[in-house]
Order: C-alpha cells, then structure tokens, then sequence
C-alpha cells in the first residue's frame, strides 16, 4: 500500500497532460500495483512491478539532476521524468499470474508451492508495448517514446538480432541514455533477485 500511495503522489505531482487521469484510472483497475517486476528476476514478488517503477524514477531523477544540475529542468522536464520512470513498463500490466509446482520440501514430502509465470495477451514486444498503451491514454512527446521503446538497452531482443536503431536514439535524445541506464541500476543496484 506504500508504494502505491507513493507512485500515486508523484504521478499526480508531476504528470499533467491531457489523459493522465484516465491513465491512471487504468493503472488503478489493472494488476500494475500488485504485479511482480519479473517472473524470477528483480522483484519477483507481490508489488514488485510497482516497486521497481519508483526505483527507476528516483534513479532517473537523480542521473537527470547530476547530469543537469539543479536547471535540470532546461533540458528534460519533471514531467518526462515522471512519465518515463513510472511507465515504462506498462508492458507488464495483466502479463504475468500465478501457476502451482510440485517441489519437494527437505522433509522428502512434496508440495505445491506457486510461481509466477508469463500470460502474454498482446505480443508487442516489450518497450514499444509500453509506448502503445501509454499513447491510447495521452500523448508521448518523441523523446519519451524512444526513451520508452528502447529502455532495455542491450537487453532489448532487437539489439541481440543486430538492431542498430537503439545508437541513433541514444545519440539523439539523452533521455534515452539516462532511462536505460536508471532502468539498469535500479534492477541490479536496488532489488533483490531470486536465486
């Protein structure tokens, strides 16, 4: 419950474009405050989508704000920070749920204990499936949409297939740099991993 109140709170500060509201009425009638980050990754666990989102955002505020100084402003605003740190990834909204396993206690007696466990019900990728649910609701600016699409970095699936469009985009929009690197950060630096 934490958590949410905090995600609301800065959404509400920060995010005021047209559409906001409704986005967030999505988010509210939707699993984002209750969803893991991962299936076995960061935050597997109850809450842990919401979690990691605050996450990004500080680390993102923070690199913006080194980066910039205190006129950080001039350059990216308190508003794309907000939107690219607690929305980018959407993607896991209704994607993940609960299945059983049969594991075998130390006892030799065995259980079924859960798991999560992926349910994709609109294969479109992973950044770019944020950026297309976030535009049904208001309008990304160019910078936040690229930043969005491609905040996985290295990991993104069409880096590995050779993709080369994610060095145009770093070249172009800073913000690109300092969400994936935020996104890194926060993962690996600020929650906890499953074994």
């Amino acid at each position: 419950m934490e958590h949410k109140q905090e995600f609301i709170e800065i959404y509400n500060a920060n995010i005021k474009r047209e559409g906001a509201d409704k986005l967030l009425e999505y988010l509210l009638s939707s699993d984002f405050f209750t969803a893991p980050a991962s299936t076995r990754f960061h935050l597997a666990e109850e809450g842990g989508l919401v979690e990691h989102s605050l996450n990004v955002y500080k680390r993102l505020k923070k690199l913006v704000e080194w980066e910039y100084g205190e006129n950080f402003e001039e350059h990216i605003s308190a508003e794309s920070i907000a939107i690219c740190g607690l929305l980018h990834d959407l993607c896991k909204v209704d994607f993940y749920r609960i299945d059983y396993r049969n594991v075998k206690t130390p006892e030799g007696v065995w259980e079924k204990r859960p798991y999560y466990t992926i349910e994709e019900k609109l294969p479109y990728g992973h950044g770019e499936k944020s950026v297309y649910i976030i535009n049904g609701f208001l309008r990304l600016t160019r910078e936040e949409a690229l930043a969005i699409n491609w905040h996985m970095g290295g990991f993104d699936d069409r880096v590995r297939a050779g993709s080369y469009a994610i060095a145009g985009a770093y070249t172009m929009y800073p913000l690109c740099v300092f969400l994936s690197t935020a996104d890194l950060m926060a993962s690996y630096l600020d929650e906890s991993r499953v074994s």
